[in-house]
């Protein structure tokens, strides 16, 4: 099939958010925990967080247009905290569940019944269940003129990993951890690992890294 820009334009619109949200391919998944001023906590699931540096050690999220009622985005502007938090296979339905709209007093710990989890005093709160979680601090905010959406970003200044998962040379392996991944907008998936390549270089052949 040939899909072409006019065609997407001129789509029902929860079709064509499920299609294109396919195409770009399996996307990262996690829960950001945040916590407002007042104390209230929010919880959320979202498909669009992303590596930026190493050095220092930078993650982005893209969040959805500011309606006023975002209150991941606000939370964050607010207190320059938040938790990432990986999903597994037990925890997944209720990450999803995080999606809904919910007013800001009614956390999504709660009504999900995953845990809050507070470590080392960072003012975000953890998802206990979680596997894989990172503390970030925020760092800068674009708003992309394109289409509204703003691009987050924040450093990692804490990381909990369990021991077993990280190998001598630093790679984590999340699918020891049990991290799942996304394709559109409502599919979850495990994943396989086929290999590890060693570093390429030109005219030297590429090594399976056992």
């Amino acid at each position: 099939m040939h899909i072409s820009y006019d065609n997407i334009q001129q789509m029902e619109q929860r079709y064509r958010a499920q299609l294109v949200n396919s195409l770009g391919g399996f996307k990262s998944l996690v829960m950001l925990g945040t916590q407002n001023l007042q104390g209230d906590t929010n919880l959320a699931v979202f498909s669009s967080f992303f590596h930026i540096g190493a050095s220092p050690a930078l993650c982005g999220v893209i969040v959805r247009p500011d309606n006023g009622e975002r209150h991941t985005l606000n939370n964050i502007i607010a207190t320059g905290s938040y938790t990432i938090n990986h999903v597994h296979e037990a925890i997944y339905q209720q990450a999803h569940q995080t999606s809904a709209s919910y007013p800001a007093e009614r956390s999504e710990f709660s009504v999900t019944g995953l845990t809050e989890e507070w470590l080392n005093g960072f003012f975000a709160p953890f998802v206990r269940e979680s596997r894989v979680k990172l503390a970030l601090q925020f760092a800068e905010r674009v708003d992309l003129q394109i289409n509204g959406t703003i691009l987050l970003i924040g450093k990692i200044v804490e990381a909990y990993v369990p021991d077993e998962v990280i190998n001598p040379d630093g790679f984590i392996d999340l699918e020891a951890a049990g991290t799942m991944t996304l394709s559109g907008l409502d599919s979850y998936h495990h994943t396989q690992k086929i290999a590890r390549l060693s570093y390429a270089k030109p005219d030297q052949p590429l090594k399976i890294i056992p």
